[in-house]
Parts: C-alpha cells; sequence; structure tokens
C-alpha cells in the first residue's frame, strides 16, 4: 500500500518524535498480543475477550487526559455500560470432560493486554498526525514484526514453523491479510477521527467474534452474557452521540 499510494518518498520527512511514538505503539501492540494469546492459553475465551475488549474504557480516559478529548453524559454512560456488559459476559463456562480452570493468570494477562492495546490507541494517534496513514502503519507493523520473531527465536520456536500443516499455514497467512486491512482502516480512522470514538467502534469486532463461534463452533451465549453483549454494543453506540 506504502509503494501503491507513493508514500515511500515521505519517510525521510518523518520527525524523529513522530517515528518515536510509531515504534512505541509497535511495541506496545506486540505486548498486548503477547499477553492476549497467553490469557487464551490459560483461560476461557468467553472470559479473556471481553476483558480485551474493555480496553476502550481506558483508551477513553487517556484520550480525555492526553487529548482533551471530552467525557459527556453519552460518553459516560457508554462506559457504564461497557463495563458492565463486561462484568456480566464473565460467565462460567461449563465445559464436559475438563477440569475446571482454578488459576487467575489469566486474568492478569487479559488485563495486560486492555492496558496495551489502549496504549497502542493513543500512542498511535500521536504517531500517525502528520504522517500517511499508510506509511504510519506499514512502520510500525515493521515494529511488530521484529518483535514477535525476536519473541520466537528467544523462545526457539523457529524449528517449529515447518513443522506447521500446508491448510492451518493459509489459514494463518488470510488472517494476516485481514489484520493488515484492519489496521489500514483503524490507523486512517484514529489520523481523521477522535480516539475515544474510533476505538469503541472497532472494538464492535466482538460481534463478529461471536457470530462466528455461534455459526461454525456452534457456541451459544447464556442470557446473561447476552445481556452483557447487548449492554456493550448499546454503550458502544452511546457514544457516537457527541
Amino acid at each position: 500500500m506504502v509503494f501503491i499510494v507513493g508514500s515511500q518518498s515521505t519517510i525521510g520527512d518523518i520527525s524523529g518524535r513522530t517515528l518515536l511514538f510509531l515504534v512505541l505503539s509497535g511495541l506496545a501492540t506486540g505486548a498486548s498480543w503477547l499477553c492476549y494469546f497467553r490469557a487464551l492459553q490459560l483461560g476461557d475465551i468467553n472470559k479473556v475477550v471481553p476483558i480485551d475488549k474493555s480496553s476502550t474504557i481506558l483508551t477513553i480516559i487517556l484520550a480525555f487526559v492526553f487529548f482533551g478529548e471530552p467525557i459527556n453524559l453519552s460518553k459516560g454512560l457508554g462506559v457504564a455500560a461497557i463495563a458492565i456488559g463486561t462484568y456480566l459476559m464473565l460467565q462460567k463456562k461449563d465445559v464436559v470432560g475438563q477440569p475446571e480452570k482454578t488459576s487467575k493468570a489469566w486474568m492478569v494477562y487479559a488485563l495486560l493486554s486492555a492496558v496495551f492495546a489502549s496504549l497502542t490507541a493513543i500512542l498511535g494517534k500521536v504517531g500517525i498526525s502528520g504522517v500517511e496513514s499508510n506509511l504510519g502503519t506499514a512502520i510500525r507493523t515493521g515494529v511488530v514484526l521484529a518483535m514477535a520473531w525476536v519473541v520466537v527465536f528467544a523462545s526457539g520456536k523457529q524449528h517449529a514453523v515447518k513443522e506447521i500443516p500446508r491448510r492451518e499455514f493459509w489459514f494463518i497467512c488470510l488472517s494476516g491479510l485481514a489484520t493488515g486491512g484492519s489496521w489500514l482502516c483503524y490507523y486512517r480512522a484514529l489520523q481523521e477521527g477522535p480516539a475515544s470514538v474510533v476505538v469503541p467502534i472497532d472494538k464492535l469486532s466482538i460481534l463478529v467474534t461471536i457470530a462466528f463461534s455461534y455459526f461454525v463452533f456452534h457456541e451459544k451465549l447464556t442470557r446473561k452474557a447476552a445481556v452483557g453483549l447487548a449492554l456493550i454494543v448499546a454503550g458502544t453506540l452511546a457514544m457516537l452521540f457527541r
């Protein structure tokens, strides 16, 4: 995309401050991913995902502190609805034949994932200012890529690459393309709009996750979790009224 839009020629015009914030945003993204997938390893997805999506609340607070984006009545109600909805979605999931997970380590990693995700948005908002959005995304993604491979080699897992089945490998590639498309749109939106509105809309991806799990894995929400999801969606939509 950088070469298609011709923004590669502007790399030399990026200030040191802007580059620093783009790099920090990439590091925050990498840390968020590491914590998120570690949380998924230790806990249930129906508990981890809502906590990760609650990074919206912290992002709104940070946007108010650093950018002066106002928290009006609708945003306040939206934050409250998202917080309550997240709590309701932390349902206990009984899985036949599997012991209940008693360790709370997954919650620590999920919370850290949410914190780093909110920092990603704030740092990215600063770093993307005055930079063509595709170029800023490319620089930030390069940092995430380098960080991911450093972790792979540090953990000694690089030899397992050739053991990945072909089908899973292509799905990983498709997932990467989807991630790239999401980031290009996300950082363009951050460049044009307030972080306290862009981030909640982005977090509506939880609807896609729930729908996918229903149609593909036949997972169903309990009534309590459905109410929680409705509150999260309602809270997000409330933030659109500025």
